[in-house]
């Protein structure tokens, strides 16, 4: 497959700013794999596909407030730095992005908050990812942490908006998010409620929760149009000896395993047994899926409405397969579906 095949116009007024008042109440595209039927219904319609056995896995990881706003020494020059991975705990050292990058030096001192009482200086400006920085904080680790997080701002990616409002700190996150970590909310999790937990529970619909923590390699242009050559960013996943249990079992019962999720999707198949089971693991994957593909473990898929030349329509045209995803994303745009981490869901069975 090519770059180039993924290419769409997207008008910005097809990208939601905001998400539908209540969570399982966003449009929801059905997609059927097999014949490529489409059909249209509201997200929290989804169990009617699903039965006693089934089970969705859902990634649980926890958005963090990554984007930071400061000031550089002497000049005051504006600076945003977003967070991307602690790098260790006992020097608070920090792989982040800064912008603007050009005025940013080794040696260069940064400054946070009213009081400017938060400051951190540039030690590398030669990771792939932008800049490593020492938070000069002398005290507890728990103390520097909580204000760290308290400076900064939901990441809500800036194509969607520019403002933040405090209503994001909540709609940028899902109901069971537990594992904090991620830059990026795994979307398609976001349309639960937790009446729609409850209603699951009802229908003997099982869950299971692995944890992914998403950066922002999920939204890293791809600027290779031989697709075999692009690299995913690295990412730490966790797939727990309980999380195995649920998903194994149901997967050898013939029941059907719904990823919530591109990440999860990335997750389950990302180390797999001979035997095509989910096997335990802590660690860190990159694991790329593009057309053509053949999965293991996942029966079902869910996803938001993606950008065009992203790894996430990708693979979600690895799954529902490329013919059916792209004409479903026509229709999309022609039937008014939102797109982006706010906007309606697909579900491809």
């Amino acid at each position: 497959m090519k770059l180039s095949q993924f290419q769409f116009l997207l008008p910005k007024d097809k990208l939601a700013k905001n998400p539908t008042t209540w969570r399982d109440e966003c449009k929801l595209m059905v997609v059927h794999k097999d014949t490529g039927e489409i059909e249209h219904r509201i997200f929290k319609d989804i169990i009617d596909y699903f039965g006693k056995g089934d089970t969705f896995v859902f990634n649980d990881t926890k958005v963090f407030p990554a984007r930071l706003y400061g000031k550089k020494e002497k000049t005051g020059a504006d600076i945003m730095v977003f967070l991307l991975r602690e790098l260790s705990r006992e020097q608070h050292l920090w792989d982040v992005i800064v912008d603007p990058a050009r005025k940013i030096r080794i040696g260069n001192k940064l400054y946070f908050g009213e009081d400017q009482s938060l400051v951190a200086e540039v030690i590398d400006n030669t990771t792939s990812r932008g800049r490593t920085l020492r938070f000069l904080y002398d005290g507890p680790y728990e103390d520097f942490r909580k204000q760290l997080f308290s400076l900064g701002e939901i990441p809500v990616p800036r194509f969607i908006k520019d403002k933040i409002t405090p209503a994001d700190t909540e709609n940028y996150q899902t109901i069971f998010a537990k594992n904090e970590g991620a830059v990026a909310a795994p979307a398609a999790g976001l349309h639960f409620s937790r009446e729609l937990f409850n209603r699951m529970i009802l229908k003997d619909i099982d869950k299971a929760f692995i944890t992914l923590y998403m950066g922002i390699g999920q939204y890293r242009r791809v600027d290779v149009e031989d697709l075999s050559k692009h690299r995913m960013d690295s990412e730490r996943l966790i797939i727990t000896p309980e999380a195995c249990d649920v998903i194994n079992k149901a997967k050898n019962a013939r029941h059907k395993i719904c990823a919530i999720g591109v990440t999860v999707l990335r997750g389950l198949e990302a180390y797999v047994t001979t035997n095509s089971e989910v096997r335990p693991f802590d660690g860190w994957t990159n694991k790329f899926i593009f057309p053509p593909y053949d999965f293991s473990i996942p029966d079902a898929l869910v996803s938001n409405f993606h950008m065009p030349e992203s790894t996430m329509l990708m693979a979600v045209a690895a799954f529902g397969g490329f013919d059916n995803v792209m004409n479903a994303y026509k229709i999309a745009l022609n039937e008014d579906y939102r797109f982006g981490p706010y906007g309606d869901a697909m579900l491809i069975v």
